[in-house]
């Protein structure tokens, strides 16, 4: 990618980072009631009005709102998140300590939804009567209204009270892992085989595929020879958005399957309104936004190389 293309998308990822921190800061300091005195106030505390005031003033409670924002931003621009309110850690050790888990269920769920999503349009393609090509090809309509709590709970009381495949009581680490990647990936499917669907329906009447099916071209080598590669570029776009959806399918996931992970500790931290982690896990969600779409950017030369040849970038 050439350099001032480079320097572009780079000062758009800050602006986005920027904009993410500063809007879950506003946010986060209209929540309703005080955290530090929820935690440390009343119950088994015990803690005189001395202690509790040292506290405030440890975390900044009662610094002004700009204050605490700069204090903050500068933390955030040097790693460090703050601490907890809630336990009183580091918030990057929590973050650091749930963080691969997330990703990998998270990566684990988007090969298996790309790979999913490929098979339902293979199938609504090729599949050898008409009937089941447009039963295939209204699946992904169906899917992609499915909410993930309720079949991450389905597939819970089906596969594994039911049917007795998977185990949900002390599990393997890959067969706990099973059912949570089946409920975060099925959503995540359904819009990609769409998009690619409706790509492929497009390019089916264009001039170079009437002319191979002339030439004696079948049905699956138009689609693997002359329409499937043109109709990637979209599909990495879509990907790259749905990003947030598997974050956000983690949240309801670890949850329902009892797993650790960001989307636990996000659960835990709006339970306790720990505003320091769940900025941070914001932060790291727009993050992730950024580098996901600049790696699609990248990757667009790869699959269609008219783009190399237009000189947006060099090969």
């Amino acid at each position: 990618m050439r350099a001032p293309i480079l320097v572009g998308r780079l000062a758009q990822a800050a602006f986005v980072l920027w904009a993410a921190f500063t809007v879950s800061f506003v946010l986060l300091q209209l929540m309703p009631g005080d955290a530090v005195l929820i935690r440390f106030v009343g119950g088994d505390m015990g803690l005189s009005p001395e202690a509790v005031a040292g506290i405030r003033a440890f975390y900044g409670a009662d610094d002004p709102i700009w204050s605490q924002y700069l204090r903050t931003l500068a933390g955030f621009l040097r790693g460090d998140f703050g601490f907890s309110i809630a336990s009183g850690a580091s918030v990057a050790g929590e973050i650091a300590a749930n963080l691969p888990s997330t990703l990998w269920l998270s990566g684990l769920a988007f090969l298996a939804a790309v790979a999913l999503a490929l098979a339902v349009t293979l199938l609504a393609m090729l599949a050898p009567f008409r009937f089941l090509r447009e039963t295939f090809a209204g699946l992904p309509g169906l899917l992609v209204s499915i909410p993930v709590f309720w079949l991450a709970i389905v597939l819970v009381q089906i596969v594994s009270f039911r049917l007795g495949l998977v185990s949900v009581i002390a599990p393997g680490p890959w067969e706990r892992l099973i059912l949570p990647v089946a409920a975060i990936a099925v959503p995540i499917a359904a819009p990609i085989a769409q998009i690619l669907l409706r790509n492929l329906d497009a390019l089916s009447v264009q001039g170079f595929v009437t002319v191979a099916r002339a030439k004696g071209a079948t049905r699956s080598q138009v689609l693997f020879r002359h329409t499937l590669r043109n109709a990637l570029l979209p599909v990495l776009t879509i990907a790259g958005l749905l990003f947030g959806e598997l974050l956000a399918g983690a949240v309801v996931t670890e949850t329902v399957f009892g797993l650790n992970g960001i989307g636990r500790l996000a659960e835990r931290s709006v339970r306790n309104q720990d505003a320091a982690v769940l900025q941070a896990i914001v932060v790291i969600a727009a993050l992730g936004f950024v580098l996901v779409n600049l790696a699609v950017d990248l990757l667009y030369p790869l699959i269609d190389p008219r783009l190399r040849r237009a000189g947006t970038v060099t090969a």
